[in-house]
């Protein structure tokens, strides 16, 4: 019997899976699980997608400093230092000029040179969804159902930290411990952790690959808010043509 055009079409759509993680509340204590959605950690790795993102927003983050001036630039110089002909020495019109001490500089670092690399937006979203995956895949992504403070406590903010060290060793780390993701700005909580060096905090709408990478634990405060954030980051493919 053959099967149909429509028939192959069903049989090619494939149904999203779900996976289960742990929750965790501010105590280290398990409280539950959460489904979470393959489309934002069931993706494949893909190292060439995510090194071409990493490295282009890195480069439009550069703000170059450095500035060596030129010939033109540098003061002084306006006297022509001897005679064209008749001294013997060689000719010479500035004493700025490159091979003087004190002239410009050839070939020097300039800082308005720009390093900006373009950003396809479907290929940054893609590169954030494929980072997330590769980290719970990594079992590096953390559950927390709520950061319940009301007040700046920079003492509640450190039993948090102490105690997710107790479960994880790597949040121990001086520096780029945790990145913590959380579903809207909350300025308790962001002032709370703001004096320590090794946790960072990030709205879920500002998540990137740089941030996630650039830490070693992603601790995600109220999962499903999380994940309605990042569902809207969701790369639609287009479907395949038939032939």
């Amino acid at each position: 019997m053959a099967i149909t055009k429509e028939e192959k079409k069903v049989k090619s759509v494939k149904t999203p899976h779900s996976m289960e993680a742990k929750v965790y509340s501010m105590e280290g204590k398990e409280t539950g699980t959460v489904t979470l959605p393959e489309e934002l950690f069931g993706l494949p790795w893909n190292a060439d997608l995510v090194h071409q993102v990493v490295t282009s927003m890195q480069a439009n983050a550069r703000n170059p400093i450095a500035h060596a001036k030129t010939r033109g630039e540098v003061r002084g110089g306006g006297k022509k230092p001897w005679q064209q002909k008749g001294t013997g020495r060689a000719r010479h019109g500035s004493t700025r000029s490159p091979i003087w001490k004190g002239g410009g500089v050839t070939h020097g670092p300039r800082k308005d040179k720009s390093y900006a690399k373009k950003i396809n937006r479907k290929q940054k979203q893609k590169a954030l969804l494929v980072t997330l995956s590769r980290k719970y895949k990594d079992g590096e992504v953390i559950f927390i159902d709520s950061l319940p403070i009301k007040e700046p406590k920079a003492k509640l903010a450190k039993g948090f930290i102490v105690t997710m060290a107790g479960h994880y060793s790597g949040m121990g780390k001086a520096k780029n411990a945790a990145l913590i993701a959380l579903p809207r700005a909350d300025q308790a909580v962001i002032k709370s952790f703001r004096n320590f060096g090794n946790v960072s905090l990030a709205e879920a709408r500002n998540l990137n690959p740089v941030s996630i990478l650039s830490s070693k634990y992603l601790l995600v405060v109220e999962p499903a808010e999380v994940f309605k954030t990042l569902m809207e980051k969701k790369v639609v493919l287009r479907p395949a043509q038939d032939k």
